[in-house]
């Protein structure tokens, strides 16, 4: 197997790590921002001890643009989360590979094929059909800060893969300890119980620490909009582990964009796969 081609299965690895994040935040009784505080402050000490040999932290422009736009990230989607519907918020942040695919060109050099477009395209109408019966007008502000989670998420992705001659490693960390920063303040509303603390370890050490280690390690090895692609499956994995833990089924339109969703990614990997060997 090429080195490629095992960038791709374990970037959609991290996929399927970062959708557990749902039913572990539903199951962990804490403030948003509290939460969002202490997993951050958690997976920068994860990834502080993982990588501890090779920390740098020279300032770049595009490590800079990375931890903050990651900080940006975390931040407005929980925010987007609380202001307006979860499909409006998951759905506009995963507009993200649109702008991936305008910008890509210019900024890295990584040329957007017409190929590309119709798989933007089918990923982006498979995630439609997945959200379409609970998709909602209501939150305007709400859908205009999940907007900007795009943007933030695009940003991530571009200043990341930006670094694939270095190491973008530092830019995750910085990005958690900033967003650590906006968040511990909030447990002034309260501390977690002991099983909170539990899932605090989960989220903050597996699910964003050990699986951010991954996605480091993915990026140098993949373009930026065939990782922003990979990544889409998070949004339409997650909901299987909420099936799994509370019983909150997919209905028929849920489970048609998913498998669009899922046959896109697959194919296109597929077809790098294969064109990487030949």
């Amino acid at each position: 197997m090429s080195e490629r081609a095992r960038a791709s299965l374990l970037l959609a690895a991290t996929a399927l790590i970062w959708s557990s994040g749902g039913l572990a935040i539903k199951l962990v009784s804490l403030h948003p921002m509290a939460l969002t505080g202490v997993r951050s402050a958690l997976s920068a000490l994860t990834l502080a001890l993982i990588f501890r040999k090779n920390l740098s932290f020279a300032f770049t422009p595009a490590r800079a643009c990375a931890a903050i736009s990651y900080a940006g990230l975390l931040i407005s989607n929980v925010a987007a989360t609380k202001m307006t519907t979860s499909a409006n918020a998951i759905l506009l942040a995963y507009t993200a590979p649109v702008y991936v695919a305008l910008l890509a060109p210019r900024l890295l050099g990584e040329k957007t094929r017409p190929s590309d477009w119709l798989f933007i395209a089918a990923v982006l109408a498979g995630m439609v059909l997945f959200f379409l019966d609970q998709l909602s007008a209501q939150g305007l502000l709400g859908n205009f800060v999940a907007v900007g989670s795009g943007l933030c998420y695009a940003a991530f992705t571009l200043s990341m893969r930006a670094q694939k001659d270095a190491s973008p490693v530092e830019s995750v960390l910085l990005g958690h300890g900033l967003t650590a920063l906006v968040g511990l303040p909030f447990l002034i509303h309260g501390l977690p119980s002991a099983e909170g603390w539990l899932g605090l370890l989960y989220l903050g050490v597996l699910q964003q620490g050990v699986s951010l280690a991954l996605y480091v390690w993915c990026i140098k090895r993949l373009g930026a909009l065939e990782a922003i692609l990979i990544m889409t499956l998070e949004p339409i994995l997650n909901p299987v582990w909420v099936a799994l833990g509370v019983g909150e089924l997919p209905g028929p339109w849920a489970t048609i964009g998913g498998l669009v969703v899922l046959g896109a990614v697959t194919l296109r990997s597929g077809l790098q796969a294969r064109s990487a060997t030949q």
